[in-house]
């Protein structure tokens, strides 16, 4: 069971990953009602809740820009966004359900109850797991859907950008922490040069371009996403490291530093156990789609 900051046992929106994994959302409206329902679900200080509430909020501004012209093809836009978000939506889904998300989720929500880890860390390890690995598989599958290619979504696409970077820059304000916490500012700042959306952003167009390329070869195209999958999610941990001593977390004194361990965080809900504070293992898959270690898991692409 997934625990809050302070250790507490929380409950996973249930009904909500039901709803999620029955059908994905079809309208922007959709999606916006869905994020609303896990954001009333989850606690407050809970890492996926943190970047929920950022998603929502992107989703409400683009879903805005949909009606005012600024689209090229508002509809085109609309159906993406509620194809991406479903990638999103379906991870809350599996991790309710007690399974695994995709490799390139799993560091959110294995380390969203971590007291070392600031706000500011969950919403870009969300946004690096949607935009970096998400995003690309979303664009190519409405291409598909739309029998166009890519190249005629990518105005609209980078028209997206002067969105998110006006969201991005608000979000970044309120979560970055005051003149009282100068021991956590300085190493935000220095994670906030070495990651962007805008950056992101164009690494997903590139993977968006070589996914096409590689859709008359589907075994390749299986690899190229699993390949993603992983090293977005190796990126994840990155963001995701502690900015405090693991010492100083209270709760977690028994963080397991020998890597032997279950990747998937503790849901028995018993205070003070430190699986919240474990680093979940990073895992290869082979072009098949299996790990590396031999362990059968389902292609998240």
């Amino acid at each position: 069971m997934p625990r809050t900051a302070t250790g507490l046992a929380v409950t996973a929106p249930a009904a909500t990953a039901t709803t999620v994994a029955a059908r994905p959302p079809a309208t922007v409206e959709e999606v916006v009602g869905r994020l609303r329902e896990i954001a009333v679900a989850l606690p407050m200080a809970d890492g996926v809740a943190v970047f929920n509430r950022l998603y929502l909020t992107v989703t409400e501004a683009v879903r805005d820009r949909l009606s005012d012209g600024y689209f090229a093809d508002p509809s085109a836009m609309a159906e993406l966004d509620a194809v991406f978000a479903g990638r999103y939506l379906l991870a809350v889904a599996a991790d309710a359900a007690g399974q695994e998300p995709p490799a390139c989720w799993r560091p959110l929500f294995a380390l969203r109850a971590h007291p070392g880890v600031h706000p500011l860390q969950f919403a870009l390890a969300g946004m690096n797991a949607h935009i970096q690995h998400d995003l690309p598989l979303a664009v190519v599958e409405l291409c598909r859907r739309r029998g166009c290619a890519p190249a005629e979504v990518e105005p609209d696409y980078h028209r997206i950008n002067g969105v998110l970077a006006d969201v991005e820059t608000a979000v970044r304000e309120q979560l970055l922490p005051g003149p009282e916490l100068p021991e956590r500012a300085e190493p935000l700042t220095h994670l906030l040069g070495t990651w962007s959306v805008e950056a992101a952003r164009e690494g997903a167009w590139s993977a968006v371009q070589a996914l096409w390329e590689l859709r008359g070869l589907p075994a390749a195209a299986r690899a190229f996403a699993a390949m993603l999958d992983g090293t977005v999610g190796l990126l994840g941990h990155a963001l995701l490291l502690p900015l405090v001593p693991y010492d100083s977390c209270e709760g977690y004194e028994d963080y397991d530093i020998d890597g032997v361990h279950d990747d998937r965080p503790d849901r028995t809900g018993s205070p003070g156990t430190a699986a919240a504070a474990r680093l979940p293992e990073a895992r290869n898959r082979t072009a098949d789609g299996t790990d590396a270690g031999g362990l059968n898991r389902p292609d998240p692409g």
